[in-house]
């Protein structure tokens, strides 16, 4: 059986180079003009004009139903069967809307699980069932090991400024003035695919000792299994903020050895519109073992 994965550039990927995967562009409005990341704008091209104009306007959405069946459809004409892995449905619609569409017109051939996963976590599941496909899994059980492994994952990220996620609704207006004539830094977690707060601290080097110490408490407590017969990694992500990752892979690979460092990427253009540019964050999640 030929089964494809199709995840979305919410997770970070660009384009793929591997046969059976394939990327859905995750549309935002720069100034009230969509763009699609990789597509019609680079993530250079991005931070530029973010940092030029710091009044710009931003907003998110999801894939058009006319994308998303485009897409399906020229992959069914040489593939038995699709896995399509969104962005966590506690931050788009975009699950929902590929769930119904999943279940109406396209049951039996194309299947979304909810593993509740966003970037680094995300390439995680995307990672996984490519590797189950491998194995010679069904559709269905993999969806449901993609799903389950899901709630093994977690990530800690901190901002440069609380203005975008003032304009995202995330902070209000006066908590964000305040928050930013203190210099506060806050550090934000993504557990079970929502962002909450987690510390305010205030400077970005304490800041990333609390993502490091948090990421710890993960790896030796609820995760401390996981970790022992290897079925972890540990990744980093950042919005323009490369010596900021660079530093922070040293931390990570002195503090915790036995833990594969698998990449580090740039933030999706989708998740940097709430972030701002200089977010850094840090994450782990379950890899598949026979």
């Amino acid at each position: 059986m030929k089964i494809a994965v199709v995840t979305d550039s919410g997770s970070g990927i660009e384009k793929s180079e591997i046969d059976n995967l394939f990327i859905i562009g995750m549309p935002f409005m720069i100034d009230g003009k969509e763009y699609f990341e990789g597509v019609n704008i680079s993530k250079r091209e991005f931070f530029d004009i973010i940092e030029a104009n710091k009044s710009v306007t931003l907003s998110t959405s999801q894939p058009s139903l006319y994308n998303v069946t485009k897409l399906w459809d020229k992959i069914l004409e040489e593939f038995d069967a699709i896995i399509h892995i969104t962005l966590s449905s506690a931050l788009s619609a975009s699950y929902t809307q590929a769930y119904n569409m999943s279940m109406a017109e396209y049951k039996g051939k194309v299947f979304v699980p909810n593993p509740k996963t966003v970037s680094v976590t995300q390439v995680g599941s995307v990672e996984m069932a490519l590797d189950m496909i491998k194995e010679g899994f069904l559709p269905e059980e993999i969806c449901e090991h993609v799903e389950k492994c899901g709630a093994d994952s977690s990530i800690y990220i901190m901002v440069d400024t609380l203005d975008f996620l003032k304009k995202g609704g995330r902070v209000t207006p006066s908590a964000a003035a305040l928050g930013n004539l203190l210099r506060i830094k806050p550090v934000l977690q993504i557990q079970g695919g929502k962002l909450d707060s987690y510390k305010k601290v205030i400077s970005s080097n304490v800041a990333k000792k609390v993502m490091i110490n948090a990421i710890e408490d993960d790896l030796n407590g609820r995760f401390k299994e996981l970790r022992e017969s290897g079925q972890l990694k540990l990744a980093i992500a950042h919005a323009d903020e490369l010596d900021g990752a660079m530093e922070m892979k040293k931390m990570l690979l002195k503090r915790f050895p036995d833990v594969q460092l698998d990449h580090i990427d740039y933030l999706s253009n989708l998740i940097s519109c709430h972030t701002g540019p200089k977010a850094l964050g840090i994450g782990c999640y379950r890899v598949y073992k026979k």
